[in-house]
């Protein structure tokens, strides 16, 4: 393991907090909650609510893990020491193909916000630009990547803030407006669960895509500088502050606009300000979405090549992964994720309209199968050190009952999928690809 100890420890608490941030906070609330919307109506606010609790099961189970034996590509690793090999192979190549497919979402949604103000602009343009300017940023050093995404979320977060305090100033107050616009349309057009318990099963589709990323914490703990204190500290605090963000967002939108007006046809936050009147607000609005794309997608890449690396030093993944920058950038591991990550641009010049729906698809299965194995592979570390799990600093709570609702939630959000039209075939798909990674293990230890 001599090549992970190259891996700088550079990231401080602030990194970690918003390269977490950063991935959680993107395409799934700036473009995918429109779709939330539509299917359950006001209620949205309970849909992301919830599916933040589950979430932070998942990312608990994580914590306990990473901050007592805190190494990078963390999640691969513990599925290896304490579980088996192959669900180590299983979960560390999962992981990296969900990246690989939620970097490709946030490729192919750019075109669609820059359309706002270039609606003649091939969207396939945009998602190339995006894939340079994130590549060559992940090529550089691990503090010049820390300091970069941080700002990047810095500035989308703030403006989120913003946009909610705005909100609520036109709601109660009736600041930008002739009065309050009061709470009538949480209400009106068929009421607060307009679709009822079903609108809103469906909705954890687009939710549990929305939240992907927020696992970072874990990927994160081989460059912390001081992960007994910093992964904690982020994990309490990340939870809190994303469903602020989450809930908080969708409360201002569904409350100063009809719900059932909402469209498709670019982010809900920039489509309703122009419709309720500020479109200086929502070009402003616009830049805070594209900035949002570019954090979400510089994040997602740098967990992908970390994962990666730490296959490679599980010999999980070709040699040439292994391999550290004099700066200890594995940059091997970022071109073949990003060589992979390119072929969305070719499908949304190819297929500009589907190509959303299906990338989405295939990356919620996927992460579904990454947080299903986290809270397994944590029952199976406390089974493995005993009575030493009296001595570890941050325990899971509930353990293992919230590990076993967190599986049977993420397991009904899978059998959702299958009964929507637009989300069926990652679900078909599912199988093949978990058969693929089994033939790629077994050739693997066919050669060792």
């Amino acid at each position: 393991m001599e090549e992970d100890k190259k891996l700088q420890r550079r990231l401080k608490d602030r990194h970690i907090q918003m390269i977490a941030l950063g991935c959680a906070i993107g395409t799934g609330l700036f473009y995918g909650s429109a779709s939330t919307i539509k299917m359950v109506g006001p209620a949205v606010m309970l849909s992301y609510l919830i599916g933040g609790i589950f979430i932070y099961f998942v990312v608990r189970a994580l914590g306990e893990m990473s901050v007592d034996n805190p190494i990078s590509g963390s999640f691969s690793a513990y599925a290896y020491d304490y579980w088996g090999e192959f669900p180590g192979f299983l979960s560390g190549w999962n992981y990296w193909f969900n990246y690989v497919a939620v970097s490709m979402v946030e490729v192919s949604v750019i075109g669609i916000y820059m359309q706002h103000w270039f609606p003649t602009l091939p969207m396939w343009v945009s998602g190339l630009v995006l894939f340079v300017i994130v590549n060559i940023i992940n090529l550089v050093n691990v503090r010049s990547f820390g300091e970069i995404e941080f700002w990047g979320a810095i500035v989308k977060v703030v403006a989120i803030l913003l946009m909610i305090i705005f909100g609520i100033l036109m709601i109660f107050f009736g600041v930008g407006a002739d009065a309050p616009i009061g709470l009538k349309n949480l209400f009106d057009n068929g009421g607060f669960f307009p679709k009822g318990l079903t609108g809103m099963m469906l909705s954890f589709v687009v939710v549990t895509f929305s939240f992907g990323g927020t696992e970072l914490i874990g990927i994160t703990a081989g460059e912390a500088e001081n992960p007994v204190k910093t992964i904690p500290k982020a994990i309490n605090l990340i939870i809190g502050r994303i469903l602020i963000f989450y809930v908080g967002s969708m409360f201002v939108l569904v409350t100063i606009y009809p719900w059932d007006k909402v469209g498709m046809n670019g982010s809900p936050f920039v489509e309703i300000f122009s419709a309720i009147g500020f479109p200086a607000a929502a070009s402003i609005l616009n830049i805070i979405v594209l900035t949002g794309v570019f954090s979400a997608y510089n994040s997602c890449l740098y967990s992908n090549a970390r994962m990666l690396h730490g296959l490679a030093l599980q010999n999980n993944a070709p040699a040439f992964l292994k391999k550290l920058s004099s700066d200890g950038v594995p940059r091997a591991a970022v071109l073949f994720s990003s060589l992979f990550v390119g072929i969305v641009v070719i499908i949304t010049y190819l297929a500009p309209k589907e190509v959303f729906n299906y990338v989405m698809s295939i990356a919620t299965i996927a992460a579904l199968i990454n947080w299903i194995m986290i809270l397994y592979t944590q029952i199976k570390f406390r089974q493995k050190i005993g009575l030493k799990a009296k001595k570890l600093s941050y325990k899971m709570p509930l353990f293992p009952l919230l590990n076993y609702a967190g599986i049977i939630y993420f397991l009904s959000i899978g059998i959702t999928m299958a009964a929507m039209p637009d989300y069926r075939l990652a679900v078909y798909l599912c199988p093949i690809w978990l058969l693929c990674i089994y033939a790629g293990y077994r050739v693997k230890k066919s050669r060792h």
